[in-house]
């Protein structure tokens, strides 16, 4: 049963032709996943895409795996790159992704029951600020930001994922939050 073997072992059997295997890695990893490419591209389809696209590319590179870093951090590497990808694309598009937001892209943020309506208004709010603030800052800043404090990944995991020294993460994660600080206490300030 697939159910019982390592992220690594799956890519083993997997390389041996066996796609049961490679579902196994899917279904572990898929919402992680799908939730790192939501916090960078900040649409649902793209997110959905490129979620699927990093799969697809990862079944096809599974001979490939080396088994230097962790199955999740290889996994991560490619959907950074899909997503970066994606929104290179996008950028010869001259797409906006702010001015083409919908409510839907809030679901993510659901609002606890016991919440008056006002309340759950104030919080709808505050929290798509803090969407737009996260989604206006450097992709190299955003990435971060959205693997530390949505997908709750180490420092080191994130060091692994994006091949990058650690002090080089922490540098960018403190850099991002404090113009995050910035962009927040700006936009709270014109709103008084």
């Amino acid at each position: 049963m697939t159910a019982n073997l390592t992220d690594e072992q799956l890519v083993e059997l997997a390389v041996k032709e066996n796609p049961d295997a490679f579902g196994e890695i899917v279904k572990r990893w898929e919402r992680k996943i799908f939730a790192l490419c939501f916090g960078m591209l900040s649409r649902e389809d793209e997110a959905k895409d490129a979620t699927q696209e990093t799969f697809i590319a990862a079944y096809r590179n599974l001979s490939k795996f080396r088994g230097d870093a962790k199955v999740s951090s290889w996994l991560h590497r490619i959907a950074v790159n899909q997503c970066l990808t994606t929104k290179r694309r996008a950028k010869t598009r001259s797409e906006d992704f702010l001015d083409d937001e919908t409510h839907a892209d809030e679901k993510v943020f659901v609002a606890p029951a016991h919440l008056t309506p006002s309340k759950t208004t104030e919080q709808s709010e505050r929290l798509q600020l803090v969407r737009q603030a996260v989604v206006s800052l450097p992709a190299d800043l955003r990435q971060i930001i959205v693997m530390k404090e949505f997908e709750e990944m180490t420092f080191q995991e994130i060091s692994d994922t994006l091949e990058l020294p650690l002090s080089t993460v922490k540098s960018r994660l403190y850099t991002a939050l404090k113009q995050l600080r910035s962009k927040l206490k700006k936009v709270s300030m014109e709103i008084v």
